[in-house]
């Protein structure tokens, strides 16, 4: 089991995350790694579907100008193309899609790298419909974690597995949200709030091994640098709603659906 001892509790409670080493075991990340690479030998994604994935406003108010004129190639998830298939981010939120890195297609669509050197993440819901990774996000230990932390009726929200590719990067915080914009918009997701600027000497780094979880309040700005190595930086990432008392905000970019509820971690 994984449940927290009060030490880490008030940790986790003081700084907004926690570091555990080897919460997974190496069978666990060999498992995870050999399916998603299975899952991007059999992707077959449509041209007009190629989405390099981005949450910067900026970069998405460029790609809504961009997508009119130079069809069919979309550059950010949400943004419009000729074969209408503007929904192929905002409705990934109970389907396996493929969201790729900057730059790594031509004007055509065509990729100017490998595929599998080509993905910035696999989303949204791994934990839903591959065994593999339903199998680690309802284990347990996941649950017993969940459980110490306070949670009632814990939601999975959404899962990913995200390609660190060598010299890309991106980072995040919480003083603004990306939220679905108004029907019929492009792109067809906007921004509520700004960045500020912050002090990048306040982020501390925080190494991990494989295997490791880092369980981050959902309150708390973090960012991931650039990865300067030559290999790829894998993580599987899941998130939990309490669900309990608390009502899913209809602006929020991803919504259950028929089809797919948001599944209880555990009942």
């Amino acid at each position: 089991m994984a449940c927290l001892s009060l030490s880490q509790l008030q940790k986790f409670q003081e700084d907004g995350f926690l570091v555990l080493e080897g919460f997974f075991s190496a069978d666990e990340c060999v498992a995870m790694q050999q399916r998603i690479g299975e899952i991007v030998a059999k992707m077959d994604v449509p041209v007009h579907c190629r989405t390099e994935f981005s949450t910067q406003e900026e970069e998405q108010l460029r790609a809504q100008f961009s997508c009119h004129k130079e069809p069919p190639v979309v550059s950010n998830p949400g943004a419009c193309d000729s074969d209408g298939s503007t929904d192929y981010f905002l409705s990934s939120g109970d389907k396996i899609r493929f969201f790729f890195e900057k730059g790594v297609f031509d004007k055509k669509g065509n990729f100017l790298v490998p595929p599998e050197k080509s993905i910035n993440k696999i989303g949204h819901a791994l934990h839903a419909h591959d065994p593999v990774f339903k199998r680690v996000t309802h284990s347990p230990k996941v649950q017993a974690l969940a459980r110490s932390l306070g949670l009632q009726m814990p939601m999975v929200v959404q899962s990913m597995y995200i390609f660190k590719q060598p010299r890309f990067g991106g980072e995040g915080g919480v003083s603004r949200r990306m939220v679905r914009a108004p029907a019929g918009s492009a792109p067809g997701t906007c921004f509520l709030g700004s960045e500020p600027a912050r002090d990048n000497s306040l982020f501390v780094p925080t190494p991990v091994q494989r295997g490791a979880l880092v369980l981050i309040h959902g309150e708390v700005v973090h960012r991931s640098e650039q990865n300067l190595s030559n290999r790829s930086r894998q993580a599987y990432t899941f998130h939990l709603m309490e669900a309990s008392g608390t009502i899913w905000s209809p602006e929020n970019w991803l919504q259950p659906t028929a089809e797919l509820p948001f599944p209880p971690l555990y009942t």
